[in-house]
């Protein structure tokens, strides 16, 4: 199959919204950015065969996943997603079904969240697979939560569980957009970011960007059973809260609020999400560098989670 077939056929169903004008097809497309009430935001990601999935990961799962890391940008700053362009590299010899398994798992996505795929690239690849998605948003003017506010004596929460992602949830997590945009509109947090490469590098993200130090209590994060289960199986696993700190790919949002909205956003946030725990896991301070609480005393936090080229 050559990539004119390719395309074709990879283009014969794409989500679109209301914002589209042209699609996929011509040599742009065409989209109708909104009122001047709106900024908008750009994002790029990739995912690449032995690095962010294995070959033999379900396809479908990939495609997700190509396309939910740039959403939980998107959530990142409690904004909207609108539309997206799709960069396919492949390997000489591929699997037509297989390339369209992906897009199966990134259109069903897409879909869910209203996002346009207006077209992309296909391109040969010397090694593995690696798919980049390119993505607008917008976020009401003056509504847009960035990494840099948070304030000393602001409480740290995170949403859900952290570690273990590599049992499964790094191919099949749900970008937290509605649960970002409800918090802008109710509890606008100081900072906020997502968890891509673990809370303990993640943090220190927001915390240089805010110039302030943070105090973690260990018994608060909220570790997810997968990462206590490897941790209980031993065999050269990490201890689970190491896990919770440094595994990555976790994909929650990560933000402070001032200390007096801490109890009755919890409160709100059990009527409003009871399927997703919200948890204050600690709270900004004036210093620097992040000192984590646990049984044993508090020691400053020397983890760090992954990093390219490390």
């Amino acid at each position: 199959m050559n990539e004119f077939d390719l395309i074709r056929r990879l283009t014969r169903a794409l989500p679109t919204n209301p914002g589209v004008v042209v699609g996929a097809g011509d040599d742009c497309a065409v989209l109708e950015p909104g009122g001047p009430d709106r900024l908008l935001l750009f994002k790029t990601d990739a995912v690449v065969e032995g690095v962010h999935f294995l070959a033999d990961a379900p396809p479908e799962k990939i495609g997700h996943k190509a396309l939910a890391r740039c959403l939980s940008d998107i959530a990142a700053m409690a904004g909207t997603p609108s539309a997206a362009l799709v960069t396919v590299g492949l390997p000489r010899g591929f699997q037509a079904d297989w390339v369209e398994a992906v897009y199966t798992g990134l259109n069903a996505l897409a879909r869910r969240c209203e996002v346009a795929i207006v077209g992309g690239e296909t391109t040969t690849s010397p090694g593995g697979v690696f798919i980049s998605v390119a993505l607008l948003g917008w976020v009401p003017r003056g509504q847009g939560v960035l990494r840099s506010g948070a304030e000393a004596g602001d409480a740290i929460f995170v949403t859900g569980e952290l570690g273990g992602s590599l049992a499964g949830k790094h191919l099949d997590f749900e970008p937290r957009l509605a649960e970002a945009r409800w918090l802008a509109r109710h509890f606008p947090p100081h900072a906020m970011l997502d968890i891509s490469d673990g809370l303990a590098s993640d943090l220190r993200h927001l915390l240089s960007a805010s110039r302030t130090g943070a105090e973690l209590l260990g018994a608060a994060i909220p570790i997810s059973r997968a990462a206590r289960l490897a941790a209980r199986a031993g065999s050269g696993a990490k201890p689970a809260l190491l896990a919770a700190l440094t595994d990555g790919e976790d994909f929650e949002l990560l933000f402070t609020v001032a200390s007096r909205d801490a109890v009755p956003l919890l409160d709100a946030w059990r009527k409003q999400f009871p399927g997703l725990p919200l948890t204050c896991i600690g709270k900004i301070t004036a210093g620097e560098g992040i000192a984590l609480r646990d049984k044993h005393g508090t020691r400053t936090l020397t983890d760090h989670g992954y990093a390219h080229f490390a």
